[in-house]
């Protein structure tokens, strides 16, 4: 897609008031602002090069330049027919998936028009997370199913039910492929341990490890950090939690949104945590202080703020 020089950390959000923002993450200053007039965005998610951003909206995904002010999208992904709840990219950003509430997972090959891949969950899909080996896709349902699709094979090899019905909210698969986590709507997380080798060998098979009651109402997203020792979920409660992957246990809570907690990122250190509420706002955490501190607060939204994207890795 051509080579451009990339920022050194770009920081977005967006939500339900159709627009998104790009910000400096340490001053708090919004410096573009980019009109989503289709839809409120589902899912933000940055090329692994810096380039482009991904919104996921209804229906349509669309794919922004990072570097320049032009408002209008590059690149535009149509054939979902229903709310686009995820995406992502493959390590090389060769291509991208998708997941949506219509009831399928797609692959998109970015060098290619159309969609490649289409796979049926028979269910509206919430989340979907890619095993490091790049070749698994793992998806969750509003139907309480979790299912994982063998890229190469071109199926589901298998499906777990860890809460009967109870809605998957969010997957989180570890960088070093050791864990996998899901958060559903009761507010449970479900950790598995991934037996495969290794991220580059063989398909995973998944071992319980641990049932987490981290809250009392819906969990939404649950994320495990760049080093894999935290594991953060945010709820309907207003609350960020982090717990230890080495034992589950709480290892701190962060109040100070008022509403929502939709979505977080690690930064690249795993020493900082962005969250985006329906309270109109993005926070920066410094888990480092005790309790966790606020370091910056982004304001600007006029309506909930649902999702968000970092990326401060060093080239």
């Amino acid at each position: 897609m051509g080579e451009k020089q990339a920022q050194p950390v770009i920081l977005v959000t967006a939500g339900y008031d159709h627009t998104i923002r790009f910000w400096e993450a340490l001053s708090g200053v919004c410096y573009r602002t980019v009109q989503h007039g289709d839809s409120q965005v589902n899912c933000l998610q940055i090329t692994p090069d810096k380039q482009y951003i991904a919104a996921a909206g209804n229906p349509h995904i669309r794919l922004y330049d990072t570097l320049s002010n032009n408002p209008n999208p590059v690149t535009s992904y149509d054939g979902h027919t229903g709310n686009v709840t995820t995406c992502g990219f493959e390590t090389n950003g060769q291509w991208m998936y998708s997941a949506s509430e219509d009831g399928t997972v797609k692959i998109w090959d970015l060098r290619a028009p159309g969609c490649q891949r289409d796979f049926d969950h028979r269910a509206a899909v919430n989340t979907a997370a890619l095993h490091p080996n790049q070749g698994e896709l793992i998806s969750g349902d509003q139907n309480g199913r979790i299912k994982v699709w063998d890229l190469k094979a071109n199926e589901c090899t298998e499906q777990l039910i860890p809460e009967g019905d109870s809605s998957i909210r969010s997957i989180s698969v570890a960088r070093d492929a050791s864990l996998m986590c899901a958060a559903n709507n009761t507010g449970n997380v479900y950790v598995w341990r991934l037996n495969s080798g290794g991220a580059q060998k063989g398909e995973a098979t998944f071992q319980p490890l641990e049932k987490i009651e981290a809250h009392k109402t819906y969990a939404l997203k649950c994320l495990l950090s760049a080093d894999c020792s935290l594991l953060a979920t945010t709820s309907a409660d207003t609350t960020v939690k982090l717990w230890s992957t080495r034992d589950f246990t709480l290892k701190q809570q962060l109040n100070g949104h008022s509403r929502w907690v939709w979505d977080c990122s690690f930064s690249a250190d795993s020493a900082y945590l962005l969250t985006a509420s329906s309270d109109h706002t993005a926070r920066l955490w410094d888990l480092g202080a005790g309790e966790g501190e606020t370091i910056r607060t982004y304001t600007g939204h006029q309506k909930p703020v649902v999702c968000l994207a970092l990326n401060d890795t060093q080239s």
